[in-house]
């Protein structure tokens, strides 16, 4: 199974890092689903929650505002103005 290696931090601290299977966002464009293997891209956080479906099936799910959300070789990336994990 191919994953992803995800990373969410604010501006002062790293809010989760692990491993996935799927991260769901949301952009400036609209809703974004991530599964390994996607293609490189860029985009502007809208503010909300972001999912993230660990290898081990849990969800985390952190609240997101502002920033940049960047994909690469399997990486998701999720800067934010300010993040944190959320029950």
């Amino acid at each position: 199974m191919a994953v992803l290696t995800v990373v969410v931090v604010s501006a002062d601290r790293e809010v989760w890092t692990g491993e996935a299977t799927r991260v769901v966002a949301r952009t400036t464009e609209g809703e974004i689903g991530i599964l390994a293997g996607h293609e490189p891209l860029m985009g502007l956080v809208a503010g909300g929650e972001v999912r993230i479906l660990t290898t081990a099936g849990d969800t985390v799910r952190a609240q997101a505002n502002g920033g940049f959300l960047s994909v690469a070789n399997d990486r998701v990336s999720v800067v934010a103005d300010a993040a944190e994990i959320v029950d």
